[in-house]
């Protein structure tokens, strides 16, 4: 079985004041499905930068970049959010929830992206079940800001899983939360990740959120410092 993600030499470089920057310097790794991974480093280590590699919100300058086995460099338009929206799904530190739509329509809000004419037709009925499994769904109908910083990232959790993603990222998910609501979250994050086998990323520069999960790729100017299973 091919892994989830592979990545090949992968380099990023941006133009700054007609300097060509070079903040990925060749990154190797490859991801099996389930793992529960941290993307650690300080900032300006190159973590954003990869996680939007990661999630197809970016290309890399050079290097290979494969989502079980397909290689996703030719993949552009419709395609290309097509493809994201079946593969991934992505959690926020600001939660990133609309706030005229209520919960429920903000978690079914993913599945037309992913063009998958059965989900669409089931996506309340999903998205009551995902309430559920967070444990909200008497705040299905109020609008997210009736809610506390808590609900809203189970919220944001529901509504990453709504397109039955292969990978859940997570970007800085519990930096908005107080210690005690952020360790129920990251809880419930890693129950789902055993339950339903998903791939777990977490970018973050907390190194306490970091060992929590079993594998930590540490970053450090551009490369790969470490790569640690637990």
């Amino acid at each position: 079985m091919s892994p989830v993600i592979e990545c090949i030499n992968i380099k990023k470089a941006y133009e700054v004041a007609g300097t060509s920057q070079l903040v990925l310097k060749g990154i190797d790794f490859s991801i099996e499905e389930g793992e529960s991974i941290a993307i650690l480093g300080k900032s300006g280590s190159g973590k954003s930068t990869l996680l939007n590699i990661l999630g197809l919100l970016d290309d890399p300058t050079s290097g290979g970049y494969k989502i079980q086995g397909k290689d996703v460099k030719d993949l552009k338009g419709n395609e290309l959010s097509k493809f994201r929206a079946q593969t991934f799904g992505f959690i926020f530190q600001q939660f990133n929830l609309l706030q005229k739509l209520s919960v429920i329509e903000n978690i079914v809000l993913p599945v037309q992206y992913a063009r998958d004419s059965e989900l669409y037709k089931t996506r309340y009925e999903r998205a009551m079940k995902l309430l559920e499994i967070v444990q909200i769904p008497e705040q299905a109908n109020k609008i997210p800001k009736l809610l506390s910083g808590g609900q809203q990232q189970r919220v944001a959790i529901a509504r990453s899983l709504i397109n039955n993603p292969k990978v859940v990222i997570g970007d800085e998910p519990t930096g908005a939360l107080d210690s005690a609501t952020a360790d129920q979250i990251i809880k419930e994050l890693f129950a789902l990740n055993e339950s339903l086998k998903v791939t777990l990323i977490l970018v973050t520069h907390d190194e306490e959120l970091a060992y929590k999960c079993k594998r930590i790729i540490k970053l450090k100017d551009g490369l790969i410092d470490e790569d640690v299973r637990q």
